[in-house]
């Protein structure tokens, strides 16, 4: 079972929360841009109505606040030509410029729940949690040059090192909670884990008994093997310090869906689970990489979504983004309630105690522009964080802004973050 809050044990990061909660940091992404006739709100400050592709979001209005003019500066072309759509992707939490390559040089920023993970990760079961609804790809290339893992990889411990999502719920649950039927879970984690010591304490004799009879090359190499048998290691006796896993009463889902919308649904259920019992602070969730061509049969749209984007104002395919840009905020409207459903121990929701952004590394995908980006911002009512606006911003403001601020509100100094200028007030 898991251990109540204990405010003596629980560290600087939740120096802000007020309602004696943790917070918890989680972005969504979803591709493409929109069509943003049908999606941006209509009025200002506490006087909008929601616009006809966000029409599902309604009845959470007091818990999220709509955020326009946000851009993203880096993502632009500059010199290096095509490739908006990986430079949109690995903008999104970095608010840096990819370095163009397909090879094995790839070089962008430090993502922004990646420095939150580092600082808090100690505190709970896992740093962070990186999800997908997509393909995981870390190589090769995808756009104009770009290599995928740009595109396919929101979160980046650092410069050169993307942390790849998991995109089958049921091996993210097992990972989560242990396998097998509510009841069992505990007891075959627990054989997992001595399984594990077990392997662990051979090969570390295995290697101590080689190493007495290679030279310095195999040694070199052993102790790059040894290294990664360590960080294994750290890994069982972290979980061991925090014993063993909460095992909640949700059945282990049997894999990947074949609906899109079950696929997604799964995933949230699952990211909300983990953000629920402490198991991590931190997540993301990628509902598709930047350029996706995926078809929507759960509403009938046999076109490819990056095909539809470019739409040259044809009013035939704006209509099907707008349906699309629907059946996504029907997605995030599901994640919102689970997230409300969610009591914690204070009595407050999950919702409440979550700083969560859902938006995109584009507006319109025909015209590829990083600013004026569909940003939602929803939660964090534990900080005194008002909802029920349209935040619309006088200028272009680097979306970096928003970031820091959030960085900060988790309980991390940071300072600046990216291109960031200032931190952008939500309360």
């Amino acid at each position: 079972m898991a251990l109540p809050f204990l405010p003596s044990l629980n560290g600087a990061a939740n120096a802000a929360a007020t309602s004696g909660e943790s917070m918890r940091l989680c972005y969504v992404y979803v591709p493409n841009g929109v069509n943003m006739e049908h999606w941006r709100p209509q009025g200002e400050g506490s006087d909008f109505q929601f616009n006809r592709s966000t029409k599902a979001l309604e009845p959470f209005r007091d818990s999220l606040r709509f955020i326009t003019g946000l851009e993203h500066r880096e993502a632009y072309i500059h010199r290096d030509g095509a490739g908006d759509h990986a430079r949109a992707g690995a903008s999104f939490l970095t608010a840096a410029r990819p370095h163009k390559t397909s090879g094995a040089d790839i070089h962008v920023g430090v993502s922004a729940d990646q420095v939150v993970a580092k600082k808090i990760g100690v505190d709970t079961r896992l740093p962070s949690l990186e999800l997908s609804c997509d393909g995981v790809r870390s190589s090769g290339e995808c756009d104009s040059g770009y290599s995928c893992a740009y595109q396919f990889n929101l979160a980046w411990s650092d410069e050169r090192t993307p942390v790849s999502p998991e995109s089958n719920p049921r091996l993210v649950f097992e990972r989560l909670f242990g396998d097998g039927s509510h009841g069992e879970r505990t007891g075959n984690y627990a054989r997992r884990q001595a399984r594990q010591e077990s392997v662990i304490d051979f090969l570390r004799e295995e290697a101590e008994f080689l190493t007495r009879q290679m030279g310095i090359d195999d040694r070199r190499k052993l102790d790059e093997y040894v290294t990664g048998v360590r960080e294994i290691e750290t890994r069982i006796e972290k979980a061991e310090r925090f014993g063993m896993p909460v095992d909640p009463d949700y059945p282990t889902p049997a894999g990947v869906p074949d609906s899109y919308r079950d696929h997604m649904r799964l995933m949230m259920d699952v990211m909300s689970l983990a953000l629920a019992t402490d198991t991590t602070r931190v997540s993301t969730l990628m509902l598709a990489h930047d350029g996706s061509n995926r078809t929507f049969k759960d509403i009938n749209i046999g076109d490819g979504h990056h095909d539809l984007s470019h739409h040259k104002k044809d009013a035939e395919r704006l209509e099907k983004i707008a349906k699309i840009d629907t059946f996504y905020s029907e997605q995030f409207a599901y994640l919102l309630e689970v997230m409300r459903s969610h009591k914690l121990d204070s009595g407050s929701t999950l919702l409440d105690n979550t700083l969560l952004v859902y938006g995109s590394g584009l507006s319109d995908g025909d015209r590829h522009n990083h600013d004026d980006l569909p940003i939602i911002f929803a939660g964090g009512v534990a900080q005194g964080i008002r909802g029920g606006i349209h935040q619309k911003l006088s200028e272009a403001t680097p979306m970096a802004n928003l970031h820091l601020e959030l960085i900060e509100r988790m309980g991390v100094q940071q300072g600046s973050f990216g291109d960031s200028t200032d931190r952008l007030r939500l309360a």
